[in-house]
């Protein structure tokens, strides 16, 4: 191995080291990087194949962001590119926001009206294969290399799914993917209906917009349907609730150095005077969602109806570097007015609404959640 390679494996492997035990003592670390680079050499000697070493490296750092939680990880240029590329508003693909969990990829929640929504993909389900390829044993940047490709073409993903004993396999046709963040209507000509699929830099502003509308119509009743919503900004999330909120704490973040700790409270002033308001939840309702579900239903603003949320409580911060990748690291966690975090365990609703069938879909005639809301608010 050339000196630069090895010393740059030394790095890595003092990270990852320092991660384990801060209070080791410099002699047990010292011994543990001359492990970690007697293992490399090994493996560049007698692997079965020749390793590529950038690949290695990057799997290394990758892997000390994935034992920190299934959030951080690391992006090659490549893929830092991409993801700029669809935080523009428009990319191909399959419709999708995901994690890792438990070796295979976990379906946060599948866009509106996208390819994977179509065919009946649901949050909560498990990737187990891709195009016949395992999954288990590959990185989360590895795994949506491989549901990557050029519009038009198909991709076989095989799921296992909470409740159905049979693994279902779905054919999916990739398509250019249009971010439309708020969409609305007014249902029954008195109640106004916000669906918000994600909290981007616009949202807040376009909510604002649809509740002026819906006012100079004389809507009295609404519902703010968070429903497959992965999250977004946490600045937007805030806005949201202050929207609905008179005064209170809407949500805090707590990090690991205490001058970073900050909480965020709301300003006089709800927008829609009081009225009655229905959040609606799912299992892919997760992270900027579960800040405004939570705020909203602490402070009894809100009757929050439908499926427990995802339960991720944390805030990650994209993290340029300098070879024009990025990181994307846990930088904090938050916090409920009522003091509680919702890791792993999520937003309970007021009233559970469960999917009712296999052809549910969100906003459409199979949609028993919205249905049982527009019901409550008819009386």
């Amino acid at each position: 191995m050339n000196k630069k390679f090895i010393l740059t494996l030394i790095l890595i492997f003092f990270f990852i080291s320092s991660k384990l035990s801060f209070a080791a003592n410099d002699e047990d670390i010292y011994d543990k990087i001359d492990l970690f680079g007697e293992v490399l050499e090994k493996i560049k000697k007698d692997y079965v194949e020749e390793v590529n070493q950038s690949d290695a490296l990057d799997a290394a750092i990758n892997g000390v962001l994935q034992s920190l939680d299934p959030y951080s990880a690391y992006m090659s240029p490549e893929i830092f590119k991409e993801m700029e590329t669809e935080t523009s508003g428009e990319f191909g693909g399959l419709g999708i926001e995901v994690s890792m969990e438990f070796g295979v990829v976990k379906v946060i929640t599948p866009m509106d009206n996208s390819p994977a929504e179509k065919e009946g993909v649901k949050a909560g389900d498990y990737i187990v294969k891709i195009n016949g390829v395992q999954v288990q044993g590959k990185t989360l940047s590895e795994a949506v290399e491989l549901m990557r490709g050029p519009i038009g073409t198909k991709l076989e993903i095989t799921v296992r799914r909470k409740g159905v004993k049979k693994a279902l396999i779905f054919e999916i046709t990739r398509e250019v993917i249009e971010v439309k963040s708020v969409k609305s209507k007014i249902i029954d000509n008195n109640i106004g209906y916000i669906r918000l699929t994600s909290f981007n830099e616009n949202s807040s502003s376009q909510i604002r917009s649809k509740i002026k509308e819906f006012k100079k119509n004389e809507v009295k009743k609404y519902v703010l349907d968070l429903r497959n919503n992965p999250g977004g900004l946490l600045s937007q999330a805030v806005k949201i609730s202050d929207f609905f909120l008179d005064n209170g704490e809407i949500v805090s973040t707590k990090s690991r150095k205490s001058y970073e700790n900050r909480k965020y409270f709301a300003k006089k002033g709800d927008l829609i005077d009081g009225e009655t308001l229905i959040v609606l939840i799912n299992n892919g309702s997760a992270s900027a969602s579960e800040i405004v579900a939570g705020a909203l239903k602490d402070h009894k603003r809100a009757i929050v109806i439908g499926e427990n949320s995802y339960g991720k409580g944390s805030v990650q911060s994209i993290i340029p570097l300098k070879n024009k990748g990025a990181i994307r690291l846990t930088i904090s966690k938050y916090y409920l007015p009522s003091g509680e975090s919702i890791s792993g365990t999520g937003i309970t609703p007021d009233i559970e609404i469960v999917e009712n069938s296999e052809e549910f879909r969100i906003n459409t005639e199979t949609d028993n959640q919205l249905n049982f809301a527009v019901k409550l608010l008819n009386g």
